[in-house]
C-alpha cells in the first residue's frame, strides 16, 4: 500500500487509514468485538493510520480502540486523536439521549481551546487509550472557535510538538475556509484532516485549499470520503430513506447526483465505494482517505475498493458528464499522485 511521508516529522501514512466514529455508535452500536477485529483486520490488509478523538461516542472509540492495539507492536500504527473537546464523567445510570452515538461511554463534554483544556484532553485520551503518546494531534474545531483556536489552542499542541510529546500537529474540521486562512497567514501545521469536502460529492477544497496545501508542504487527510455514508449505501431504492450525507438525511438533490455518478460507475461495473476513495487519495497534497469501518467484513472491502483497478473512461466520463471538475486529479488522468515527493 502506497505511503506517504509527512514532512520531517518521521510520520507515515498508508493511503487508507480507518476511522473509529462508527466505534462510538454512529448511526447503530458497534460492540467491542466489532470495533477490535474492524482496527485488526484494516492493520493486517497494510493499514497503519487510525484515527480517533474523544467525541466519538464520548470516549468510547478511544477505550475499543485501547484494547484493539494491546498487543500490537507501536511500530505497525500511527494513531491521530484530537483535542478542543473535554469530556466530563456523568452517572452510568442517567438516561440520556443522543442525536449520533448510540452507545457512548458515560460522559458529556464542553468546549476547551485553552492550554490547560488541550493538556488535559491529551491526557485523558491518553489514558483511555493506554498510550504514552500519539502520533498526530489535531484540533477538533469549528469555523466560530477560530481566533480561539489561534491564539490559545494552536500555541498549545505547536509547544507539545516542540517537546517532543507528539510528532506531527494538525486541524480537523468539515469545512474549507479556516484551512485556508490558516495557511494564508503562515501557521505551521504538518496536515489537515478534512471531512467530506473533497469527495465524488464535494469538491469546495480543490481550488484554494488544495493547491495552497501543495504549495505550503502540507497534507491532507481526507476523513468522511462516503459523505457520512451516502457513498456507501448502494442507492436502491429500499436504502434510501436511511442514505446519510453531512450527518442527516441525504436530500432529494443529492441523492439524484449520487445516483447519477453510480451509473456511470455502474457501467464500467466498477462500485461506488471504489470511486468515492481512490478520487480523493489521487490528489497530490492527500496523503490518506480514512473511511470507518464497523467490522472486519467493512474493513477488508475498504482494502480491496482502494486497490481496485479503475477504467480511466470512467473518470473521463464522470468528468465529461459534469459529476466531477475536469481539473480534478484522477487515478488514470493528470495528477496522478502515484509518483510524487515523499510517496513510495
Amino acid at each position: 500500500m502506497r505511503t506517504t511521508a509527512i514532512g520531517d516529522t518521521g510520520v507515515e501514512l498508508t493511503e487508507l487509514g480507518i476511522g473509529t466514529a462508527p466505534h462510538g455508535g454512529l448511526y447503530s452500536v458497534v460492540t467491542e468485538e466489532m470495533a477490535v477485529g474492524a482496527v485488526h483486520a484494516a492493520l493486517e490488509v497494510g493499514c497503519n493510520y487510525i484515527d480517533t478523538a474523544p467525541l466519538y461516542g464520548y470516549g468510547r472509540a478511544e477505550m475499543y480502540l485501547s484494547i484493539a492495539l494491546s498487543d500490537v507492536p507501536p511500530d505497525r500504527y500511527v494513531v491521530s486523536t484530537k483535542i478542543g473537546r473535554v469530556l466530563d464523567p456523568i452517572d452510568p445510570a442517567v438516561t440520556r439521549e443522543d442525536k449520533f452515538f448510540l452507545n457512548p461511554a458515560p460522559n458529556t463534554f464542553h468546549w476547551d481551546f485553552s492550554r490547560d483544556g488541550v493538556l488535559r484532553s491529551l491526557e485523558d485520551s491518553l489514558d483511555r487509550l493506554k498510550l504514552d503518546r500519539v502520533d498526530v494531534l489535531y484540533i477538533h474545531m469549528f469555523p466560530e472557535s477560530y481566533d480561539e483556536v489561534l491564539t490559545t489552542a494552536y500555541p498549545a499542541v505547536r509547544e507539545l510538538k516542540d517537546e517532543g510529546a507528539i510528532r506531527a500537529i494538525g486541524v480537523g474540521i468539515d469545512f474549507v475556509d479556516p484551512l485556508v486562512e490558516f495557511l494564508r497567514i503562515g501557521a505551521e501545521f504538518d496536515l489537515f484532516m478534512l471531512a467530506g469536502r473533497y469527495t465524488l460529492l464535494e469538491t469546495s477544497a480543490l481550488d484554494d485549499l488544495l493547491p495552497m496545501c501543495q504549495e505550503a508542504g502540507v497534507f491532507l487527510t481526507l476523513a468522511g470520503p462516503y459523505n457520512s455514508g451516502i457513498l456507501a449505501a448502494g442507492l436502491d431504492d429500499e436504502l434510501v430513506s436511511g442514505a446519510k450525507y453531512g450527518y442527516e438525511d441525504a436530500p432529494a438533490v443529492v441523492l439524484a447526483r449520487a445516483r447519477r455518478i453510480k451509473d456511470v460507475c455502474d457501467r464500467y461495473r466498477v462500485p461506488l465505494k471504489a470511486a468515492a476513495l481512490q478520487f480523493g487519495t489521487a490528489h497530490p497534497a492527500v496523503a490518506a482517505t480514512v473511511p470507518g469501518a464497523r467490522s472486519r467484513r467493512e474493513a477488508i472491502e475498504n482494502a480491496e475498493m482502494v486497490d481496485l483497478p479503475i477504467p480511466a473512461d470512467l473518470w473521463s466520463e464522470l468528468k465529461s458528464e459534469g459529476l466531477i471538475p475536469g481539473p480534478a486529479p484522477t487515478p488514470s488522468g493528470p495528477g496522478d499522485a502515484g509518483d510524487e515527493a515523499g510517496r513510495t
